[in-house]
């Protein structure tokens, strides 16, 4: 008679992984925020007793347009008009009028004849590399470093031949390229702002050496559009550079305030996407109160700029004061302002303080978002962060600092 084999406690397994995060410093506590419709970047911080105002330093709505009047008055308007939801996929009935105006709008604001919209920006990468990426016979997907998880899962997805190469290293890039068969269909795909670091792409060098081997360029600007371009058509469009990139990735979630994810491009590209990913093909369409709101947002920012000026200058403001109290703020180029930590625990002990005792909320940074030794807060100033905001945020982490000496931990 076999032994009895015992059953795996799947229960305990978890309970133990669980256990090791928390050691680590690693474990993630979500902050339950109503924000003030309004009065961005004031929320209201729920369970943790009773409730009280917070004011939000990390948020992704990078120009609070989540919360603009036109956007509102644009939700509401389709909500009444078509309904909370879509009522199905894109082929089943969820194909409505304003998502159709929004893949239009997408498609002029990157100067490419179409676009296509997801439901987020992680679905999207998803989606278009492991579907470009896998269509194509013997493509190689030629990845920087430090892409975003979704771009690397799409690209694992499609079970392409990978290279990764160093970060923003143009020559690194051309090494690899140059040792692969010359034949061989190649896809350069990068971001243009790292969320991390704030730092930026040479994207005109890294275009040089893809069309130099004949490599599609597929360029991610989640965290650029709506921010730079005097459209708001991202780093590309500030550049100059929008004819040399086949396909732009890009989000509704950050700089226009709202959720989904799209990507603009060729009508043969685009129309194969949408043909044969499961990724689009098989989710639920954007409501259309949701993409109402998003094409309010895209079409402003088209034609205003007094957003990206202020917050262009709302974060060199921040990143100026807190050179000058000899805070560890990090290389940021862009409107990311990481400020370095650099253990775990640490880190979400002064995220802790900062939210219990002076009312600020910033997410701490850990791995594996980060490589180990670089924690930081990650702070995102917005147009709408007053004077008196960024002078209460200086105070307070100069106190932490002090408190946990983090200038010699650093």
């Amino acid at each position: 008679m076999a032994p009895r084999v015992m059953p795996m406690d799947f229960e305990r397994f978890f309970a133990d992984q669980l256990d090791r995060l928390r050691a680590e410093g690693r474990y993630r506590v979500f902050a339950e925020l109503g924000r003030h419709a309004g009065a961005f970047p004031r929320a209201t911080l729920h369970g943790r007793g009773d409730l009280r105002d917070v004011t939000v330093w990390c948020s992704n709505d990078y120009l609070g347009m989540g919360q603009h009047p036109a956007v509102l008055a644009a939700a509401e308007a389709a909500l009444r008009r078509y309904g909370a939801g879509a009522g199905g996929t894109r082929n089943i009935s969820g194909t409505n009028h304003p998502l159709v105006a929004l893949e239009r709008e997408l498609a002029d604001l990157h100067r490419k004849p179409a676009a296509l919209v997801f439901g987020s920006g992680f679905i999207a990468n998803d989606a278009a590399l492991s579907t470009l990426a896998g269509m194509v016979p013997g493509a190689i997907v030629y990845s920087d470093a430090l892409n975003h998880a979704s771009m690397i899962a799409g690209i694992r997805g499609s079970r392409a031949v990978k290279r990764i190469f160093r970060h923003n290293d143009v020559r690194d890039l051309r090494r690899l390229m140059a040792a692969d068969d010359a034949a061989a269909p190649k896809i350069a795909a990068f971001e243009s702002v790292y969320s991390m670091d704030g730092d930026v792409a040479p994207i005109a060098k890294l275009c040089d050496v893809a069309e130099e081997h004949g490599a599609l360029v597929y360029l991610d600007e989640v965290h650029a559009v709506g921010l730079y371009g005097p459209r708001g058509g991202g780093v590309a469009e500030q550049r100059g550079l929008l004819d040399r990139i086949t396909v732009v990735n890009g989000t509704l979630a950050k700089g226009f305030g709202v959720i989904g994810g799209y990507m603009a491009g060729s009508p043969a590209l685009i129309d194969a996407v949408r043909s044969f990913a499961p990724g689009f093909i098989f989710t639920t369409a954007l409501p259309p109160a949701t993409a109402a709101a998003a094409l309010a947002s895209v079409r402003h920012l088209k034609v205003s700029g007094v957003e990206r000026a202020r917050h262009q200058e709302r974060a060199a403001l921040v990143k100026r004061r807190l050179r000058a109290a000899n805070l560890p703020v990090m290389g940021a180029e862009t409107h990311i302002v990481p400020v370095l930590v650099g253990q775990a625990e640490l880190c979400k002990k002064v995220s802790d303080a900062l939210l219990d005792e002076f009312g600020i909320y910033i997410q701490p940074i850990n791995y594996p978002t980060v490589p180990r030794g670089t924690e930081r807060l990650r702070i995102t100033p917005t147009p709408l962060h007053t004077d008196a905001m960024i002078d209460d945020l200086v105070g307070a982490l100069e106190t932490l600092w002090r408190r946990f000496d983090l200038r010699s931990a650093a």
